[in-house]
């Protein structure tokens, strides 16, 4: 009788990855098993898109630094690879990511109404703002904004037919925030 060998295991190939700044994130991210989601083939197609987007992401109402970390760029291993590949794909973009993961940044804010806290998580999954002075600029027509108490009485609000700019100063003790086709406020330093 004959002994059965089984058959030698076909020998396991490591991908190989160019030697470019491309193949360096994506090496790192298979030896880190870092994973961004199924809409890329590699961790460096999710950074080029992040590089590719962010000179228009102010766009949406949201400072460059807001809209990377509130977006869900930043969600499970996405922000170790934007940590690793920022640098290397678009390095002018790197400020921006360090704000981002620092969590220290202009918030800006659009049409809505929002919950006076300094705590940007607030509560109750409400969006909130944090007192301070906000200016809206640019061709406004029907702007309308108002400042309510905790208890929903107005303290201040204003209807713009037309403005170029607007200045608004949100107290801690101010409840809400509301805001319709005024624009972006951002905060004045």
């Amino acid at each position: 009788m004959s002994e059965v060998v089984p058959a030698p295991e076909p020998p396991v190939e490591e991908p190989e990855f160019p030697a470019t700044p491309e193949g360096d994130i994506d090496k790192l991210a298979a030896e880190k098993g870092w994973e961004v989601d199924g809409l890329y083939l590699a961790a460096s197609d999710f950074v080029a898109d992040i590089c590719e987007s962010l000179p228009t992401s102010a766009a949406d109402g949201a400072s460059r630094p807001q809209w990377l970390a509130e977006s869900g760029n930043m969600d499970g291993d996405r922000k170790a690879v934007l940590q690793a590949g920022i640098p290397k794909l678009c390095p002018k973009w790197a400020p921006v990511l360090k704000q981002a993961v620092s969590g220290r940044y202009d918030r800006w804010f659009s049409d809505g109404t929002y919950v006076v806290s300094n705590n940007p998580a607030g509560g109750g999954g409400e969006e909130t703002i944090p007192p301070g002075t906000y200016r809206a600029k640019g061709r406004m027509a029907d702007c309308y904004w108002e400042r309510t108490s905790k208890s929903g009485d107005i303290i201040d609000n204003n209807f713009a037919t037309s403005a170029q700019e607007i200045t608004v100063t949100i107290r801690a003790s101010d409840g809400q925030f509301t805001s319709r086709d005024c624009g972006i406020w951002k905060p004045v330093r």
